[in-house]
């Protein structure tokens, strides 16, 4: 019995000493929030005095990114990016409104966007940021911050579901575009603006992942790639030639309905010489047996299935043009 007195007066003192630890000093201005906790390195701590969880927007969410992964080497501090900032830290003048910061990043820094992404390219340099300085974006003053996040948990830009918002704030017309019925399903979330970009810059046309427009294309579409026995020239020249990549009101985003597309080649107005037009018994025509107006009113792919190549021997004709059947 004795013994479980001494164990219970033990314990009565522990959880004395433990209720003490966690009370406010005494001398603790009234009010006073606790030091935030330092999220990302301890030479941030000059930072962090001021700068807590209470802030808006959220500036210490970056401690859950990947700028604030403390085991990681290279994980910069706050200084990496917005510089040492004496003024605004020890505001000598005693200033209501703070200086900047020697790097700030807001809409409404002075800084020009080439100067804000210096700092960011301080550290992401090559790989697919490589072509960055010779890239549209760059020579039209789009800055790193202009379409990134760097202080949110979760970057839109990053994020395959939002991130056509962030590049329809300035490519309006592939927002139209990509309403119409036929699209790829970027606004279904299941691709996104960089599949087929890298908006970081390309040695290829139009910003696009792969050096060229078919090169692109056949990251899915590998099926159409070739080679075929029987190639259709305006394919293997570019996909571009009959498909709007981004959305049309024509089926599989071709820029415009059968016939009238085929006809921008396959006609003797469009296109004189030996390409054989589609116009109903003319001299040069794929078949002078076709029935007036029976080429406008069927679609051609319904017989010329392979339009993208075929390696069908039955498809090479004594004159010389190939049909694309099956």
């Amino acid at each position: 019995m004795k013994f479980l007195r001494q164990l219970f007066a033990s314990c009565l003192v522990l959880g004395a000493l433990a209720g003490a630890s966690v009370a406010p000093a005494a001398d603790a201005p009234a009010g006073a929030k606790p030091a935030a906790k330092d999220l990302v390195l301890k030479g941030d701590a000059k930072c962090t005095s001021c700068h807590d969880e209470s802030d808006e927007p959220k500036l210490l969410h970056i401690g859950k990114t990947k700028h604030g992964t403390v085991a990681d080497g290279r994980t910069p501090s706050c200084t990496s990016c917005h510089g040492e900032s004496d003024l605004h830290t020890n505001n000598p003048q005693k200033l209501k409104d703070r200086p900047a910061t020697d790097r700030n990043f807001s809409k409404s820094s002075k800084l020009t966007a080439e100067e804000k992404s210096a700092a960011c390219t301080t550290c992401h340099q090559g790989g697919k940021h490589m072509n960055w300085n010779t890239s549209a974006h760059a020579n039209r003053d789009v800055g790193c911050t202009s379409c990134h996040q760097v202080h949110v948990e979760k970057d839109k830009v990053r994020d395959k579901r939002a991130q056509a918002e962030v590049c329809y704030t300035c490519h309006k017309q592939q927002r139209s575009e990509l309403n119409r019925p036929s699209h790829h399903p970027i606004p279904e979330g299941k691709m996104s603006c960089s599949d087929c970009h890298n908006a970081h810059g390309s040695a290829g046309p139009k910003m696009l992942v792969k050096d060229t427009t078919n090169a692109t294309c056949y990251t899915c579409h590998a099926e159409k790639r070739g080679p075929f026995v029987h190639n259709h020239q305006p394919v293997v020249e570019d996909c571009g030639n009959c498909h709007n990549p981004h959305g049309t009101t024509a089926e599989a985003m071709l820029k415009a309905r059968q016939p009238f597309l085929c006809q921008q080649c396959h006609a003797d107005a469009a296109h004189p010489g030996n390409v054989p037009a589609i116009r109903a018994n003319m001299p040069n025509a794929v078949s002078s047996n076709i029935g007036p107006g029976y080429a406008q009113a069927r679609g051609c792919s319904n017989c010329h299935t392979n339009i993208h190549g075929s390696n069908s021997p039955s498809n090479a004709t004594s004159s010389g043009p190939f049909r694309f059947f099956r």
